[in-house]
């Protein structure tokens, strides 16, 4: 097929590198030349009724095919698409120009069949053994594929006088490497290209101007191969098939770099993407989209730098002997003139341009799941649009809008479509506030055909869901998390069936571990409850039993335990204390009130010596903070246990259950010089033979403490024994630590204050309140 119109002596072969702006600008320029009467392109047949939906105003790039099996969605496959993608640019043309396009690539029914299992894209399994650019690169000198292709292609032009030329060139060069290695090391290739000579032959048929043939130049000459019907037809009798749907899906830039589809990934699709679209002057408009972005991150970068990063960058081009700068002679100039050599603004200038964030859109009329078309459709009405970007999102769960996302998204994470995830909140901990970072991942189409089977709406996919993981749950902390789960994402059709389960599990646990892991997430769910107004009646009366049944077998099980037992058990005491200062008073079935139940058997834990002593150091330590033992009894039992009389290993283990594990110990001894010096005492006359035993458990516990906390340790040690003593402070003679306050030392804030208040010096009124701040 030569130029101006088409004729039929043969297919118009345009051999490509996928995602290529190089070959896309080519393609389109063969194609204004060769006028054919039909496109064919390399993709999956099912996606030819949604060629129209290309033409769409909505449908913008980078997109992508989604083929998934219909009884099987998880097995799915996806052939990406960017606007400077070869296979595009012909899709566009065809359109345009009222041009019937094809897709003639192997079905995705046959690819889903035979890939699915390994849970890799079509084309994945693609990949030749035979590196067909590596190759080319290599022979032509150069030790860098991508280079070797922005310097023969990208750089080059479409071809002077004859828009083929590129093609007839490459071809010859894959033709070469076809002879020498066949098929790469892949039969499949075989197959794939069998079917698509079937594809073309009946085109061709068909189309009386002739067909354009748009496919990875590694193909070209094995469909430029005479071959019989017969032996094609042959290779593809027999090959396996699924039923398959199959629609457009948004992609990402980022998710370009993946090896999907056809076997093809970019590392740089911004920069592509900036090849493609820049009318002229590309090195110029890159630097200065560069620029840009740096000065919005208050970096100072002059139009100067522009001009010297330009130069730089055309420089490099000329002694790396590249007919224009590439990406690597950009981003050594933008490292060494705009960022002063540091890759740390560099590393912004690649994830933000050089990769990009762009996310492509779809129209609404493309095929989708039902539960799909409910997303999309709670999604605009939430105002809650799909980003490839990560964001925060900030949510007060007082306002109804708020609330409803926040709902959708729990539910969301129940299907397992983990749009968003949730995070530490910036303003608060309250209950009435949560934090989620969003980001929209291609991938997530495929949770959501995935998730399609158990329902048409997200509500009533996640009440089944709800239902079935109940069901099937393994242990009963599960199925209290899944009841947490079910309030926060507010399935209240789903709660029955979790709180029989549930009642039926804590029934027939025996195991106190057990109920004290799943007591917390009982109490949570209350509180969640009580914040979306919903009905937990039912959830305190299992939570108070369920408390009831830790607070009486939690003695017994902490008994004889060893050293990593009675650790985990210490963490189960800490969760169960947690959840019971959340239940607050609730009437406990039969026993008075559970807070005071609590203490009851904290008491118990912490005088029993068949406990260990991180659980009796901990009782001890959680009956002193909420104020049920004075101090001076907590010292009493801290000199009992630290006595000459107590092993140096079970003293130490005391020592971390009351000031370790992260509960705030390094203050508590910081202020209270006492315990601090019942501590220091007892350190300091452990036996030399037991006290390598019992280091690593004082270094575990000290090692927690915040620096700050353990340099006033040291300095309040290092002050001598007058200041570790336990009797008044005034003697150690430590500042700040007198039995009156030191008025002195309160004076010297004073002008701090007055400056902070305003407040005139000489005004008698505030000299009067700043002598009652200092009183």
């Amino acid at each position: 097929m030569s130029g101006g119109k088409a004729d039929t002596a043969g297919p118009l072969l345009l051999g490509v590198r996928h995602h290529g702006p190089g070959s896309a600008r080519a393609v389109r320029a063969a194609l204004e030349e060769a006028r054919p009467g039909a496109v064919l392109i390399e993709g999956p047949p099912e996606a030819d009724a949604l060629v129209p939906l290309a033409a769409e105003e909505d449908m913008r790039p980078p997109v992508a095919l989604l083929a998934h099996a219909v009884d099987e969605p998880g097995r799915s496959a996806f052939w990406p698409l960017a606007e400077f993608s070869p296979e595009w640019v012909a899709l566009r043309w065809a359109l345009e120009h009222e041009v019937p396009a094809r897709f003639i690539d192997l079905p995705a029914a046959h690819t889903l069949a035979q890939e699915g299992d390994e849970g890799r894209a079509c084309g994945a399994d693609d990949e030749v053994r035979v590196d067909p650019l590596g190759v080319l690169a290599e022979t032509a000198g150069y030790d860098d594929a991508e280079r070797w292709w922005e310097d023969v292609v990208e750089h080059r032009g479409v071809g002077e006088g004859d828009a083929v030329a590129p093609f007839t060139a490459l071809e010859e060069a894959m033709t070469a490497l076809r002879e020498e290695y066949g098929s790469g090391g892949h039969r499949r290739d075989l197959v794939r290209e069998a079917h698509m000579r079937l594809r073309i032959r009946a085109a061709q048929r068909e189309s009386g101007d002739g067909v354009a043939v748009v496919c990875g130049a590694w193909h070209v000459p094995a469909l430029r191969r005479k071959a019989t019907v017969a032996a094609d037809r042959a290779l593809l009798k027999g090959l396996p098939k699924v039923k398959t749907d199959m629609t457009w899906v948004p992609w990402t830039h980022r998710r370009l770099s993946r090896r999907s589809g056809y076997g093809a990934g970019i590392d740089s699709p911004g920069w592509y993407g900036h090849l493609f679209g820049a009318p002229d002057r590309p090195v110029e408009r890159w630097l200065t989209k560069v620029a840009g972005l740096l000065r919005a991150e208050d970096r100072i970068v002059s139009s100067a730098h522009v001009i010297e990063a330009v130069r730089l960058a055309e420089t490099l081009a000329a002694l790396r002997g590249r007919p224009l700068p590439g990406l690597s002679e950009t981003t050594d100039a933008v490292r060494a003139v705009m960022c002063e050599g540091s890759d740390v603004p560099l590393a912004l200038v690649h994830d933000r341009l050089v990769v990009g964030d762009v996310l492509g859109e779809v129209p609404a009329a493309a095929p989708a799941v039902p539960l799909q078309r409910d997303l999309a459709r709670i999604q605009r009405r939430l105002r809650l649009k799909p980003e490839a970007g990560e964001r925060e999102l900030e949510l007060d769960l007082r306002k109804e809008t708020d609330a409803e996302r926040g709902r959708l998204l729990h539910r969301l994470r129940l299907l397992g479509i983990g749009w968003g995830e949730p995070a530490a909140a910036r303003g608060g901990t309250g209950t009435f506030r949560e934090t989620w970072r969003l980001r929209w991942e291609p991938e997530l189409s495929v949770r959501v055909a995935e998730a399609g089977i158990w329902g048409t709406t997200v509500l009533a996919a996640a009440t089944v869901r709800a239902e079935a993981d109940a069901l099937g749950a393994s242990g009963l902390a599960e199925v209290t998390g899944l009841a947490e789960r079910c309030l926060l994402a507010a399935l209240p059709e789903a709660l029955p069936t979790v709180m029989r389960i549930l009642t039926d599990r804590a029934a027939l646990d025996t195991d106190v571990g057990h109920l004290a892991q799943a007591l917390p997430a009982l109490v949570r769910s209350l509180r969640y409850g009580d914040v979306r107004g919903t009905d937990t009646a039912a959830l305190a009366e299992v939570a108070a039993g369920l408390a009831e049944r830790v607070f009486v077998g939690l003695p017994p099980a902490c008994a004889a335990l060893d050293a990593d037992a009675a650790d985990e058990m210490r963490r189960h005491v800490d969760a169960v204390h947690g959840a019971v200062g959340l239940l607050g008073d609730a009437p406990a079935p039969g026993h008075g009130k559970l807070r005071a139940r609590w203490q009851s058997v904290l008491r118990t834990l912490s005088a029993r010596d068949t406990v260990p002593g991180v659980i009796r150091g901990r009782s001890v330590r959680l009956l002193l903070d909420d104020g049920e033992l004075a101090q001076d009894e907590a010292a009493r039992l801290m000199g009992l246990v630290l006595s000459p009389g107590t092993p140096p290993a079970d003293a130490a283990a005391w020592i971390e259950g009351f000031v370790g594990g992260g509960s705030g110990g390094g203050l508590l001894l910081v202020h209270d010089e006492r315990l601090l010096g019942l501590v220091d005492r007892w350190l300091t006359g452990v036996p030399a033979e037991a006290f390598t035993d019992v280091l690593p458990l004082l270094r575990r516990t000290f090692s927690a403490y915040e620096p700050g906390v353990r340099r006033t340790l040291g300095e309040l040690v290092r002050r001598g024994p007058g200041a570790r003593g336990g009797t008044a402070a005034a003697v150690s003679g430590i500042p700040g630590f007198a039995p009156d306050p030191d008025t002195t030392r309160a004076d010297a804030v004073l002008p701090v204050v007055r400056l902070l208040l305003g407040l005139d010096g000489d005004d008698e009124g505030a000299r009067d309140g700043l002598a009652g701040v200092r009183g």
